[in-house]
């Protein structure tokens, strides 16, 4: 009976503990290589990614930091208008939203940690990546950039 409860009190601590602040930050997911390029530059990110509706419903919350070139990418099953909001999320992010052939439909530079005010695409896209605030910036990222990455699922 002792075994069944520590057991059992060992798989509901575990859960707790990988989502709560900091927890998430510690984790080593696999990351895929991204690049983006621009003007003749390319810029090459090793970004984490959210695959499932579960990974994506808690995306970059909880961390206090990124590594200089990382960051989360959302696929989409099919092109949709996307919104995103920044609750729990403790840093600001660029969102990027990209469109199925690559092309960027839009930036929103440097979103306001926690605020639950939507974040959206302007029009469909395939996906959208979130990097440290300020990359798209200092980087010299527009609209113009393509972004490119081969998902090895």
């Amino acid at each position: 009976m002792r075994i069944l409860l520590a057991a059992l009190a060992l798989s509901l601590a575990l859960p707790i503990a990988a989502c709560s602040p900091g927890g998430s930050e510690a984790t080593s997911a696999a990351t895929i290589p991204l690049t983006i390029d621009m003007a003749g530059k390319t810029h090459r990110f090793d970004v984490e990614v959210a695959r499932t509706e579960a990974e994506q419903e808690l995306g970059l919350m909880n961390r206090t930091s990124l590594p200089k070139n990382g960051g989360m990418l959302f696929p989409f099953p099919r092109p949709k208008i996307a919104s995103f909001w920044m609750k729990n999320t403790l840093i600001p992010l660029d969102m990027i939203f990209v469109r199925a052939d690559g092309s960027i439909d839009r930036i929103a530079e440097n979103t306001i940690p926690e605020s639950l005010e939507p974040v959206a695409s302007g029009g469909e896209v395939a996906a959208v990546l979130e990097l440290a605030g300020g990359t798209a910036a200092e980087l010299g990222i527009d609209e113009s950039a393509k972004v490119g990455w081969k998902d090895k699922k």
